[in-house]
């Protein structure tokens, strides 16, 4: 099996993990930039990477066929615009940005050199998304008519470090809209399709040492469905629910039990999916995969540039509604 040239680009909590996945798919020939210089050597010498980089220009001219961006999000737009300009395959994390700047040069970029470039929008290679989109596109559920979003997480638990990362600051990333809860919308996009009118409440109520919000409730307009989505990060348990009303069934997603379900008559059985217990890495891995076979021409990077944008268009939409307690319609 030939191996990809592959540049994780900011080797901090999700660099690491995808410079391990993708090192685990076994498809990869990896190297590392990070200006970290003791967390440099340290991930370096943790998965014995031979070659790695202090500096983004440095690191991008030295031949990679890919790159995976985790820098701070601010910094995406000009790091996967001068990668697509030298014809490197991209993969961004979320979200795309904190802003518009620069989405027509990269746009355009992308298009030029022909470069693939996905958004690392990771649920949506969750193996119980797969399911419900399948089955929601097949029709045999009919047409979605709403969808409600509840989950929660003791953020300190996973993310120990958040008063010193971007997550502390809206303009680089943070806060719970740009970082978590842009993952279920994207979701919610994905299933049911996006989101043109989005009214939004959020509020910093828990977290020790940060001001941003760590609580948010939105409704949206998703074409014909209507849509609400709670989320906080500081609950003791970590909950991820969807259940998505159809003309023919109830879907009931419970990610924390690996497990999805429909019901198709009032008071009906439950029909149950049940998923085997991952690890978080499982479905990174995935997307590794994903990637390098939609780089390999072998299928579709599941989540676009275009589709990252109109995300990046409903986080900001939210930040924007929270502040001025009215509807945004989504440009």
């Amino acid at each position: 099996m030939a191996k990809h040239d592959v540049l994780i680009v900011g080797v901090g909590s999700i660099g690491e993990r995808h410079l391990r996945c993708f090192s685990q798919t076994e498809r990869a020939d990896l190297s590392i930039c990070e200006v970290n210089a003791p967390l440099r050597e340290a991930i370096a010498d943790r998965y014995g990477v031979k070659t790695a980089f202090d500096d983004f220009d440095e690191a991008i001219t030295s031949g990679p066929e890919i790159a995976v961006i985790c820098a701070p999000a601010h910094l995406h737009i000009p790091m996967a615009t001068k990668l697509a300009n030298l014809g490197i395959h991209t993969l961004c994390e979320k979200p795309l940005s904190v802003n518009l700047d620069g989405i027509d040069e990269l746009r355009d970029a992308t298009e030029r050199h022909r470069v693939v470039l996905g958004i690392a929008y990771t649920w949506r290679h969750f193996p119980i998304s797969v399911a419900i989109k399948e089955a929601l596109d097949s029709g045999r559920f009919g047409r979605p008519l709403s969808l409600v979003h509840v989950s929660g997480q003791n953020f300190p638990t996973y993310r120990p470090a958040y008063r010193e990362i971007y997550y502390n600051d809206h303009k680089t990333g943070g806060g719970a809209i740009q970082d978590a809860l842009t993952h279920m919308i994207n979701l919610g996009e994905w299933l049911v399709g996006p989101v043109d009118r989005i009214v939004a409440d959020a509020k910093h109520l828990a977290l020790p040492g940060v001001d941003v919000e760590d609580t948010v409730h939105v409704l949206t307009h998703q074409g014909d469905v209507m849509g609400s989505y709670a989320m906080n990060q500081h609950q003791t348990a970590k909950t991820t629910m969807f259940t998505i009303a159809c003309e023919k069934a109830t879907v009931l997603a419970e990610y924390h039990k690996n497990r999805w379900m429909w019901q198709e008559t009032p008071d009906g059985e439950w029909h149950v999916e049940q998923f085997p217990a991952v690890e978080r890495d499982s479905n990174y891995l995935l997307q590794a995969h994903s990637f390098l076979d939609a780089v390999e021409g072998r299928s579709e990077v599941r989540c676009t540039l275009s589709e990252g944008l109109q995300t990046l268009r409903v986080n900001l939409a939210a930040l924007a509604s929270s502040k001025q307690h009215t509807w945004q319609q989504i440009a």
